[in-house]
């Protein structure tokens, strides 16, 4: 039986109708139609990554939802985050008509033909993070504005590595009608790396999925070969097309492609025997090598261009490097289309159609042809503006010619770090690293620059192991090998990853001697590591003075001043306020105004640690609008930071934890905000009576704390840590936990900060029976904060006097409680202010004054109140009633029916958070067989499980 090939049905996504892959086109769609979502394809080359978006891409477009493709590729001329740019730059039909949202000002420069709808760019101002944040929020703001979009970047393992940071940021903090989709290889990637680097986790809250695409089965290679070729493709066909290509869906296409290419009608045994008598039956060589022999001169020409070109190229540029004029060229593209070697881009180039068939052509180009088109195509692109200077240094590589590859890839670095491209740059850095050889002055400069982009990097370990390789080379020069030292001392640093920071930056100052200013910014650094003492930073404070009365450098001036207000403010001294008033508000420069911005900062976190807080929300405004000016957008997440803080200690709780999760979402990459969300939901926990929870929380906040160089987390966490465990009576267990941390505050000298450890540590020390400790301490307190500005820490020293004085002599450790609920009530913190009132009413009992005592206790039962601390209320109320302050009750009880008594409401909100029936009795200091009848009857009116009962506790019900 014969019949005609090539009649098989074709498709607007594909050379044949879609076969197979049911499953993961399903898993593709799904995903992108309930955003957020990313999704990873994976598969090798050929396999069909690339068929199966384009199938959902048409299913999505048919459905109005904006698709947005873009393609990473392996020879890509410089331009800042290019395979997002091709893809956002496809979304003006999708563009809002009003206003976008001012952050997408900054994709200005990145989408040159949506400029005029976009809104003006901001400064460019605050260095490289500053504007590779901007970009980041940018982007998110961007495709939030498209409403439900599908962004594909295709081909990942070709990624540079400033795309993959930003699109790292981005699937960490998804817009919420967004899904992200990524191809690529995964033999392709480093081992053991994520497309995205080793940074990546999938985003908490969004869905999606991993796609690994497998080969075809015999029965899907069977259905292809069908729909290409109807009744011809026997099952013998079908077999011999699937043991050929084994399975791989290009491979299998391409024979197809050639068959169908022989035209006429065909017996079936024929078809089958072409694909088994090839010379070699297995592979893409044999396919794409039939076509290329077939080709006239001229075609054969320009795909020999385009195989050398190895991008997509347009005809002009194909037609002189194939040395044919215009009219031949174009004769020859037109058959190059036609026999499926080459397609036309969506911007009107043109490429193979795969780059395993681009391959198979440039192998197939005899060695002298292929030296000559290499050159034409070094002077065909260096004839352009401006040049292509990445493909140029390819070419020159080609040739074997390696002082001109070096020249040209050194140009071509320069080049892409000018226009920002800082991936294109660091690719090919790294392979000017890589050449033996290399002479000394371009290594370092090589060295230099990519040095610079692995600080500024996302990648922290990726980073960091960079450098670290880079200062280990012995070829570059002291100075060369300090500054880099320096970039992974400060990379250490603001990552607190480790504590070599110290050691690093030391060594890097001492190799930077011959450059003094560069030496006084890590002296700078230096000085700021709080848990060294207040000696260390004086000493390294002395030596960045002198280093710069010898410079005279204005941007080392300024740095230093910050620096120094910033350590004012640590120590409470008096002198700072004024100094502050004085610091230069109206400055132009961007480095003035980021130290500016810096200091405002600095100095308000320690106005919080002294207790200024009312100052300090002043001065966290005031230090956020200079950060916008100078384009810090650092300053604008730690000054939101202190915001919250601030709400934590003024008893602004609702709606807290949602405050902090927004926070660290639109900054995912800045670990400062986890820390303090941690301290401040430990701390409601612990309120709540949650007692489990805010252990864990306050473990944790220690861990984060013990890598920063401020000791602030630290100590706090191990207060709260200490809290929780004095309050379940585990009175060891908290004096333990104060050793290290007391270690901590006394190399500090932090005695000004009020973390909550002094009175938690007093308490600790005198339940063990080591009275000497606690009043040791308490008199190291009053010696580090005699002469200081530290109201905070004053009202914590009258805790730890009251504490010191209760069991010999109640009334005056009542009138230390008094005196310390004035001062917090001053300050601003009405939770610390009730905790004292309590302690207050507690010791005026025994003091022989109850009616002060109840009235005390009242009042910080109503603050508990207020404040939603039912954990708190719950220990005021008992402790009301053990000391007998209560009034009588009257005769019955309230019948409450169906509906949730107070009680029950207390004991169902505790079984909400999955709290057991022994921690809601500790919590509410009830027997356990009370909380077992409070639970049955609990689970009774809610008519639910106790799984359930934070769901029933939502609905509308008996308890309405």
């Amino acid at each position: 039986m014969a019949g005609s090939l090539g009649q098989g049905a074709a498709t607007a996504v594909g050379t044949f109708r879609y076969v197979g892959r049911r499953r993961e086109l399903d898993l593709l769609l799904a995903a992108a139609r309930h955003p957020p979502a990313v999704v990873l394809i994976e598969g090798e080359a050929g396999i069909g990554k690339s068929r199966l978006v384009g199938e959902a891409a048409a299913v999505l477009r048919a459905e109005g939802r904006p698709v947005l493709t873009g393609f990473c590729q392996p020879l890509r001329e410089p331009f800042p985050y290019g395979p997002v740019s091709d893809a956002l730059t496809k979304a003006g039909p999708w563009l809002p008509e009003g206003a976008l949202p001012d952050a997408v000002g900054a994709l200005v420069r990145l989408l040159p033909g949506l400029a005029d709808r976009l809104p003006p760019a901001p400064p460019a101002t605050g260095g490289e993070q500053a504007e590779r944040l901007r970009l980041v929020h940018g982007v998110r703001a961007f495709l939030a504005a498209l409403g439900p979009t599908v962004l594909i970047i295709e081909d990942m393992h070709w990624v540079d590595e400033a795309t993959r940071d930003l699109l790292l940021l981005l699937a960490r903090d998804l817009p919420d009608q967004l899904g992200l989709v990524l191809t690529y290889r995964a033999e392709d990637l480093p081992p053991d790396t994520s497309v995205l680097g080793a940074a990546y986790r999938h985003p908490s809250g969004a869905g999606g999925a991993v796609i690994r695409l497998g080969p075809l089965t015999a029965e899907e290679t069977r259905e292809l070969a069908s729909a290409a070729l109807g009744p011809v493709a026997t099952p013998a066909l079908a077999s011999a097309l699937h043991e050929r290509s084994e399975g791989l869906p290009l491979v299998a296409e391409e024979d197809l492609l050639t068959l169908a290419g022989q035209g006429g009608p065909i017996d079936q045994r024929e078809a089958v025997r072409r694909l088994q008598d090839t010379d070699v039956p297995k592979g893409l060589r044999e396919a794409v090598t039939e076509r290329l022999v077939a080709l006239s001169p001229a075609g054969a020409a320009i795909v020999d261009a385009a195989a050398v070109l190895a991008v997509p190229s347009d005809e002009a540029l194909l037609a002189a490097v194939a040395g044919l004029d215009a009219e031949t060229g174009t004769e020859g593209l037109i058959e190059a289309l036609r026999s499926s070697l080459l397609r036309e881009t969506e911007d009107h180039r043109y490429a193979f159609r795969h780059v395993l068939a681009q391959q198979v052509a440039y192998g197939h180009i005899p060695a002298p042809r292929r030296g000559r088109l290499h050159r034409s195509a070094v002077a065909a692109l260096g004839a352009r503006t401006p040049a292509p200077l990445v493909q140029i240094a390819h070419h020159t590589l080609a040739l074997g010619d390696r002082a001109a590859w070096l020249h040209r890839a050194e140009e071509a670095a320069e080049q892409a770090a000018a226009v920002g491209d800082q991936g294109t740059a660091a690719a090919l850095l790294h392979r000017i690293l890589d050449e033996p050889e290399l002479d000394t002055a371009r290594r370092s400069r090589a060295a230099t620059a990519l040095a610079r982009i692995a600080y500024n990097g996302v990648d922290f370990t990726a980073g960091a192991q960079l450098l670290r390789r880079l200062v280990g080379d012995p070829h570059l020069p002291r100075a060369v090998r300090g500054e880099i030292r320096m970039g992974l001392g400060l990379l250490l640093l603001n990552e607190a990853a480790s504590p070599s920071w110290v050691r690093e930056l030391e060594r890097a100052v001492e190799e930077l001697a011959e450059r003094p200013v560069t030496a006084g910014r890590g002296m700078l650094a230096l000085a700021l590591d709080e848990r060294a003492g207040p000696e260390w930073s004086a000493r390294w404070m002395e030596r960045a003075r002198r280093t710069l009365a010898d410079s005279g450098d204005e941007g080392l001036r300024v740095a230093f001043e910050a620096t120094r207000l910033t350590l004012l403010g640590w120590q409470g001294d008096h002198t700072l306020w004024d100094l502050l008033d004085r610091l230069p508000r109206d400055a132009d420069s961007p480095a003035r105004l980021w130290q500016t911005a810096r200091a405002l900062h600095n100095v308000a976190e320690a106005a919080i640690a002294l207790g200024h807080d009312r100052r300090a929300a002043a001065l966290v405004t005031e230090s956020r609008q200079q950060g916008r000016r100078a384009g810090a957008v650092i300053v604008e997440c730690y000054g939101r930071v202190l915001e919250l803080c601030l709400d934590t200690l003024a008893g602004r709780w609702d709606g807290l934890e949602d405050r902090f999760d927004a926070l660290i979402a639109a900054y995912p990459d800045i670990g400062v905000p986890r820390a303090e969300r941690l301290l401040a939901l430990g701390t409601l926990a612990f309120a709540r009576g949650q007692r489990g929870a805010a252990l864990e929380r306050f473990a944790e906040a220690v861990q984060h704390g013990e890598r920063q160089i401020a000791v602030g987390t630290e100590l706090r966490g191990t207060a709260g840590l200490m809290s929780v465990r004095l309050a379940q009576g585990a009175e060891q267990e908290a004096w333990a936990a104060a050793g290290p941390a007391l270690a901590v505050l006394r190399r500090a000298q932090a005695w000004t900060k009020a973390t909550g450890l002094v009175p938690a540590a007093v308490e600790a020390a005198l339940a063990c029976g080591d009275r000497a400790s606690a009043e040791r301490l308490a008199e190291e307190v009053r010696e580090g904060i005699r002469g200081r500005d530290a109201p905070a820490a004053t009202a914590e020293l009258h805790l730890a006097d009251g504490l010191l004085l209760l069991a010999a002599d109640p009334g005056r450790a009542a009138e230390e409680y008094a005196a310390a609920h004035h001062a917090w009530r001053d300050v601003g913190r009405p939770y610390e202010a009730a905790r004292a009132a309590e302690r207050q009413g507690r010791a005026l009992a025994p003091a022989g004054r109850p009616e002060e005592a109840a009235a005390a206790l009242a009042a910080a039962a109503d603050s508990y109140a207020a404040l939603g601390a039912p954990g708190d209320l719950a220990r005021c109320r008992h402790v009301t009633a053990d000391l007998g302050l209560t009034r009588p009750g009257t005769p019955g009880r309230r019948g409450y029916g169906d509906r949730l008594s107070p009680r029950e409401r207390e004991v169902a909100e505790l079984l909400a958070t999955g709290a057991t029936n022994q921690a809601i009795a500790d919590t509410l200091y009830l027997s356990p067989r009370t909380v077992e009848n409070h639970v049955a009857r609990v689970l009774r009116k809610l008519r639910t499980t106790r799984k359930a009962v934070a769901d029933a506790l939502g609905e509308p019900g008996p308890d309405a």
